[in-house]
């Protein structure tokens, strides 16, 4: 018999999950990421723990972040949150050495007191630091790549220190294509498991004259592309405009750009909706303008909420989203006239814009919440020698 995460006894009581007609047992799962904010790692673990916890399962979120920050994403109450005031910092390499080993320690220790049968960590550096303060504690590791670990910026020391502790772990991807960056052994202990969605009832305006964008302004998202994009087709369609929203970094270096290319009160930069997901009632297209991507979740939200799309396609995720021409449009990735063609045809032809977003709804139902929960299952069931298919231990 296990313990929950709260460390008692689970008894042999079994529920029935919302989206799977095979029983489960009350299991204990600890979510390990930086932090809960507004991003889209941020929007999966919230989904994927708010089901659980309605289902009856024992469920901690795990972060590093301050005590006195409050989650950008509604939580379940029944969610244990464990924050363990570490949060991010650039501090030189000493001293980020030194925290690096003060989280694991800190982290083992949560892990200790709360025994939970799986334990699920959420990007590179937090995943090497899950793995580091699991080592001998016998419980089944999930580590989840969420970006492009080809792209994104990464120390040797990281990357070795992942694929040697990542022996042991579960390798939860979100595209097939993401396989090739790891070891031949990890890549024989993954699943490839989208992101959930949870489509909105949003009425988009057809009609609208705005274009939308959004993520964290840092140099992947590639906004410095879209501007220039923007910037080749302004004058062309002077009553329309383009929105970014998000924050980060870049903020400054894409305010003096915009102003640079002439397009201060055509360019938009207005920060973090107070509300999850109501960006999307800004605008009628939606632009994708990365350099890289993992599986990027609010290409999938945008399609959900009826707008049309249009996206680099980036290294990874878009291509396994948009049929090109059906549902959205592809164009070749960074390739700035490329998208600024893509977005003027698309803005001269609402006919086009309504065709695609209507073909979009239909296509994301394939990322529906319930159908994505039931790949994590089935991922859980065939991961934990102790959870058998009727539910039992």
């Amino acid at each position: 018999m296990s313990r929950n995460i709260n460390g008692t006894a689970l008894t042999d009581s079994v529920v029935r999950p919302h989206v799977c007609s095979r029983a489960h047992p009350r299991i204990g799962v600890a979510m390990i990421l930086p932090a809960l904010g507004a991003g889209g790692c941020e929007r999966v673990v919230s989904l994927i723990a708010n089901s659980w916890a309605a289902r009856g399962w024992k469920v901690a979120i795990i972060t590093f972040e301050s005590s006195e920050t409050r989650p950008y994403y509604d939580i379940d109450s029944r969610i244990h949150l464990v924050r363990l005031d570490l949060p991010n910092e650039r501090p030189g390499q000493l001293r980020g050495a030194w925290r690096s080993l003060l989280r694991v320690r800190r982290l083992r220790r949560q892990l200790l007191q709360l025994a939970p049968d799986i334990v699920i960590s959420f990007l590179t550096k937090i995943n090497v630091q899950t793995l580091a303060a699991s080592i001998g504690l016998g419980q089944t590791v999930m580590i989840c790549e969420r970006n492009n670990p080809e792209r994104q910026p990464m120390s040797p020391f990281w990357r070795i220190l992942q694929n040697q502790l990542g022996r042991r772990a579960v390798l939860i991807l979100q595209t097939n294509a993401s396989r090739k960056a790891f070891p031949s052994g990890m890549q024989k202990r993954a699943y490839v498991i989208p992101n959930p969605v949870e489509l909105r009832q949003t009425v988009v305006d057809a009609n609208s004259r705005s274009v939308v964008a959004v993520g964290r302004l840092v140099r992947q998202k590639g906004f410095d592309m879209l501007l220039l994009a923007f910037a080749r087709i302004a004058e062309r369609f002077p009553s329309w405009n383009l929105v970014i929203w998000g924050e980060g970094p870049e903020r400054g270096a894409l305010e003096a750009m915009r102003s640079d290319l002439g397009l201060v009160g055509r360019v938009f930069l207005p920060g973090i909706t107070k509300e999850p997901g109501t960006w999307v009632e800004s605008g009628s297209i939606f632009v994708l303008s990365s350099r890289y991507e993992g599986f990027p979740n609010v290409l999938i939200e945008a399609m959900g909420a009826g707008l049309a799309v249009l996206s680099f396609d980036c290294p990874w995720g878009p291509s396994e989203i948009i049929s090109s021409g059906k549902d959205g449009v592809l164009v070749p990735a960074e390739d700035e006239g490329a998208l600024a063609d893509g977005l003027a045809d698309l803005i001269s032809r609402p006919d086009v814009r309504r065709t695609l977003a209507a073909n979009a709804l239909k296509a994301v139902e394939r990322f529906k919440h319930d159908d994505v929960i039931a790949l994590w299952d089935q991922a859980i069931r065939q991961s934990v020698p102790s959870i058998s298919s009727a539910g039992g231990r």
